[in-house]
């Protein structure tokens, strides 16, 4: 009999150590400028590496994914391989047509309650392009629902310009603009994206009082400084564009901040890497 209930109660300490383990982190969140499609990049063509950046994706298992880059075609890869995952966002070029800020997210552990892409310019609400941008620059925003604990939050994705540099500055803020207009009830939010600048930018100062960086704020860092690879492989990674950054709350806690540079002989799945935070609630 004292065999049994020592059975009982080391089940129900496993069961409950586990249970703790698994609830530990509560969200994951990735972005990921996976490279447009475009002949020209041969050896690392879409086709050539789509399976290895699909497999990474799901390998990692996020919460939400937020991708640059995306060209429609892309979009339908992504959305066939990517088992378990739905995503929001329109085109740049209006509709399907064009590069999406896309965001993906886990059907299984999140549900998507409100959704748009605006554009980065003075006429955010039609197509149009920005200030001195080289090209039609968006943001795609969603209200979502974590499902098992009925959490809100907000996650907005962006690729900001590569060349103009008051268009990186002015979409920024029409980004937080956006940010205040639209969350009333003061839900946490995470911008991410390829923000085509570096951490002692203006673009990044500007975001400061409102938004914190995520690798500054966890607890355990993994991975190159660097987030922008342009597929070579022989040289260091240095330069730091890609971010996620979170609303200032003492409520949101960021355990893991790693930046993946994983390749299969020689070469990347991206000419970026990945940036991938775990976080609590």
């Amino acid at each position: 009999m004292r065999f049994f209930t020592f059975f009982i109660l080391l089940l129900a300490f496993n069961f409950s150590s586990c249970a703790t383990k698994s609830t530990a982190t509560n969200l994951k969140l990735m972005t990921y400028n996976i490279r447009l499609d475009v002949a020209s990049d041969g050896e690392n063509a879409w086709a050539n590496r789509k399976d290895f950046l699909t497999s990474q994706i799901l390998f990692l298992q996020a919460d939400i994914l937020g991708v640059q880059e995306a060209r429609p075609n892309q979009i339908e890869d992504l959305k066939t391989k990517l088992v378990g995952y739905d995503y929001i966002g329109d085109g740049r070029d209006g509709g399907k047509k064009g590069e999406h800020s896309a965001i993906y997210f886990s059907t299984e552990n999140l549900k998507v309650e409100q959704t748009q892409t605006f554009w980065l310019s003075p006429t955010p609400n039609e197509f149009s392009q920005g200030w001195d941008a080289a090209y039609p620059r968006i943001c795609t925003f969603g209200l979502f629902t974590k499902l098992d604990s009925q959490e809100k939050f907000w996650v907005f994705n962006t690729h900001l310009d590569h060349k103009g540099a008051e268009a990186q500055k002015e979409g920024m803020k029409l980004i937080l603009k956006k940010i205040a207009e639209v969350n009333e009830k003061k839900y946490p939010v995470i911008v991410m994206g390829d923000f085509n600048v570096e951490p002692q930018s203006e673009v990044i100062a500007v975001t400061q009082s409102t938004l914190s960086d995520a690798k500054e704020l966890a607890e355990i860092k993994f991975g190159p400084e660097g987030t922008f690879n342009g597929f070579k492989y022989e040289e260091p990674v240095t330069r730091r564009i890609d971010y996620i950054l979170l609303s200032k709350s003492p409520n949101l806690k960021v355990e893991k901040y790693a930046v993946f540079s994983s390749a299969i002989d020689f070469k990347f799945p991206s000419d970026h890497f990945p940036v991938f935070v775990e976080l609590k609630l």
